[in-house]
């Protein structure tokens, strides 16, 4: 230190001051008692779209943005979240979400098995509409088998919808899931291309918060937009080659039932549903036709193909895991195996 800095009083030194220093630095947050709570119905870059005052006579859409308070709290479709700043809804506002309430589902999927990061998809719901067509694209049970399995872990009611039943005829494919009691609806188009089947698919939505979940190219934004009129939701075409759709929705929205007797979440098409967060014990249980059965098993058992003494075969030899045992055992141990792979406890 040079001998003029020694020789300058404490007082005759400034300090520059912290570029950061005006900021809070306590952890105290504001408990926000006063923040208005909203409906989420979409998310577009960073910015959510709400509905304050849901069925009243004051209700109008609000855009807001995470406050940097919450971090990555996922925020998603059907969450109820609070708003404070600016929530007048009028063009160009924008409000703040600082708070998330409390779910009473949580619906999410990985983009693969052995993938243990999380893809939050609808919050709230409570009853999953599993869409499949019957053909173009051909159905695939194992992708029902892992919406299940999800719909299962979040405390979620499904329903399978069958679309397309001009095409084949649904009994044989019922047949697969009749033992678990999974209730269904079957739709098609009639010449004029409207949907028959709508009715008893709404009946079933009447009252509730339901998500449709499916492969691109089953229909389900024909669905949506037959539910509800106005919807305007895009509609594909399979591919030839490839038999698989084209992705017509690329975000989920929200969108109110006519009569407000519920909200209906469509989801874009997925190519698969991971199951990353999901234990292989919570797969067990979601298996509801297999789960009893495996009780026969010796303690310890991990019910996998080479296990030794594993009653679940036995059981599907003799009949008592129904019609479809066998590619229902094949689709558990498939998921089951690749759990297991993604599972620490396993290694």
């Amino acid at each position: 230190m040079s001998r003029r800095i020694r020789d300058l009083d404490e007082s005759d030194v400034r300090i520059r001051p912290n570029r950061r220093g005006s900021r809070p630095r306590t952890k105290i947050r504001p408990s926000h008692d006063d923040a208005i709570p909203a409906f989420v119905t979409a998310v577009d870059r960073g910015r959510w779209r709400t509905v304050v005052g849901s069925g009243t006579a004051g209700e109008h859409v609000v855009t807001a943005m995470r406050a940097r308070e919450l971090g990555r709290t996922p925020i998603v479709p059907g969450d109820v979240v609070g708003l404070v700043g600016d929530t007048s809804g009028t063009e160009g506002s924008l409000a703040r979400i600082v708070k998330v309430h409390e779910r009473s589902s949580f619906l999410r999927r990985s983009a693969d098995d052995d993938d243990p990061t999380e893809r939050p998809l609808v919050a709230n719901a409570d009853l999953m509409v599993i869409v499949t067509a019957l053909a173009d694209p051909e159905p695939r049970g194992g992708m029902i088998d892992r919406c299940l399995v999800a719909a299962w872990v979040a405390g979620i009611d499904a329903l399978l919808c069958l679309t397309k039943s001009d095409l084949r005829d649904p009994a044989d494919f019922l047949a697969q899931y009749a033992p678990l009691g999974v209730e269904h609806v079957v739709t098609k188009l009639d010449a004029e291309g409207d949907v028959v089947g709508v009715e008893e698919l709404d009946a079933h939505l009447h009252g509730r918060t339901s998500v449709l979940i499916g492969h691109s190219g089953v229909g389900k934004s024909t669905l949506l937009n037959a539910l509800v009129p106005g919807a305007d939701r895009a509609t594909g075409h399979v591919n030839d080659v490839t038999g698989r759709g084209r992705h017509t929705s690329s975000s989920a929205l929200a969108l109110r039932l006519p009569d407000q007797s519920g909200w209906v979440i469509d989801t874009p098409g997925v190519r698969s549903f991971g199951l990353g967060h999901v234990s292989p014990e919570e797969l067990l249980e979601a298996f509801a036709d297999l789960a009893p059965l495996a009780e026969e098993c010796p303690r310890g058992c991990t019910h996998a193909a080479d296990a030794p003494d594993c009653a679940l075969d036995a059981a599907v030899e003799e009949g008592r895991a129904g019609s479809a045992g066998p590619e229902r055992l094949a689709s558990y141990r498939r998921l089951d195996e690749a759990l297991r792979r993604n599972d620490p406890w396993e290694a």
